[in-house]
């Protein structure tokens, strides 16, 4: 009998005893017992490309199996318009029932109570089978709030096929900034400019993070300040003044491409991102091998990574269908179907249970090697994040590329971002 099996029996013979009555929550029929056997629709959501959503919709085919009683409408979009718009909805009052979630918001959301207490559906979603540390990035004053897909790591991706076309030494990888620009700078040599080596680096403020935890510091303090200088940030953003002038892909041809990168694009031959990207890096660039190398590092042998398990699951406080939600919510992040459908594509699992069903072969197995290559630079998690962080890591991309069209200076930039912090931050 597996988990999901005792508990659905857990649920029917507590309904025979009027043992699931919500409690204080805005539920089905403003607190009435939940009834599994009605037909219920819920709202889904979740930023990604046309891969994930296929995954997503073979998952929801595979839950309906199970529940076809619960209808899920769903839909997604890039991941600067997603935000914009669940902003929109909080606001007036309308977030989905269930959605794909980052802690990088998990503050802002959960203080203003718009995301539901999973506590409170412990019948219907568990948690026993993820590691109390990865279940704390969905955690705040005790309360689980969301709950983690997967997990991943800072990495660089490497384009074999465009490498073989034109026989370049691959981008061993964990070297130093300067060396890695040196590498792109190559590529964009052989290749006459046809491709260019990578993406400009210094527009990721993953990529500042790393350059910061390399010398012990981080983006932010446990007090929720800034943890870097205007000095620190200007610096990071001259050291990419090279690579901005024919090395990295122009920006302007970004934009053209936009919301598709310029690796996904078959542009750049490289390109620093999560490593749990593989998959949609496959799906949009057509390639038939893509490799995962360590990032560079601004200190050889410094602790600079770490586990990041920002995609999480969270469900809406105003939902009328919670109890369903919460169902759904769970199978998503436990089942061993969810495991099979997604592999590594939403991070390593999280839960044991979604990893059961997982088979680790071709991309999720280079993704599970990479995580084992870089165990010994993995340090620990940072602080957690901030309100308003998302504002601040979207302000710092904008000002990168910026930066990249020439519409703004390096100390322009450096006002502007540390103005916007001012404003969140107080």
């Amino acid at each position: 009998m597996t988990r999901r099996t005792r508990r659905i029996l857990t649920i029917t013979a507590g309904i025979g005893i009027g043992s699931l009555a919500l409690a204080g929550c805005s539920g089905d029929a403003g607190g009435g017992e939940y009834d599994p056997e009605a037909e219920v629709e819920l709202t889904f959501t979740w930023w990604g490309n046309d891969d994930r959503a296929q995954r997503y919709q073979d998952l929801i085919d595979s839950f309906n199996e199970e529940y076809p009683n619960i209808t899920i409408n769903s839909s997604f979009s890039d991941f600067p318009a997603y935000w914009e718009k669940r902003q929109t909805e909080a606001a007036g009052g309308g977030l989905p029932d269930v959605w794909q979630f980052s802690d990088t918001y998990l503050r802002q959301y959960a203080e203003n109570g718009l995301l539901a207490d999973l506590g409170e559906y412990g019948d219907y979603v568990a948690t026993d089978a993820i590691d109390e540390g990865l279940l704390g990035t969905g955690q705040l004053e005790g309360a689980q709030y969301s709950l983690p897909l997967g997990y991943s790591t800072w990495s660089v991706f490497l384009n074999d096929d465009i490498l073989a076309e034109y026989d370049i030494e691959p981008y061993a990888g964990g070297t130093t900034y300067e060396e890695y620009s040196e590498w792109m700078a190559s590529v964009t040599e052989a290749t006459d400019g046809e491709v260019y080596g990578g993406t400009d680096y210094t527009q990721r403020i993953q990529n500042f993070e790393m350059v910061l935890r390399a010398a012990g510091g981080n983006l932010f303090t446990e007090e929720g300040e800034l943890g870097f200088t205007e000095d620190d940030l200007r610096a990071f953003w001259e050291g990419g003044s090279a690579d901005r002038d024919g090395v990295v892909v122009p920006q302007q041809s970004l934009e053209e491409i936009n919301p598709v990168s310029g690796f996904g694009a078959n542009l750049t031959a490289s390109e620093a991102s999560w490593s749990n990207f593989i998959a949609s890096y496959l799906g949009d660039s057509g390639a038939e091998s893509i490799s995962i190398v360590a990032p560079p590092t601004a200190e050889v042998g410094s602790q600079d990574l770490y586990r990041q398990a920002g995609l999480q699951m969270a469900v809406s406080s105003s939902s009328e269908h919670p109890e369903a939600a919460a169902i759904f919510l769970d199978y998503v992040v436990n089942s061993p179907e969810a495991g099979a459908v997604f592999g590594t594509s939403l991070g390593f699992p999280a839960s044991q249970t979604k990893l059961d069903g997982a088979t680790l072969e071709g991309p999720d197995q280079q993704v599970a090697d990479f995580l084992t290559s870089v165990e010994d630079r993995i340090g620990d998690a940072p602080p957690a994040p901030v309100v308003g962080y998302g504002s601040l890591e979207q302000k710092f991309w904008d000002l990168g590329k910026e930066l990249g069209l020439g519409t703004v200076s390096v100390d322009e930039a450096v006002e502007q971002f540390f103005s916007e912090a001012d404003v969140l931050l107080g």
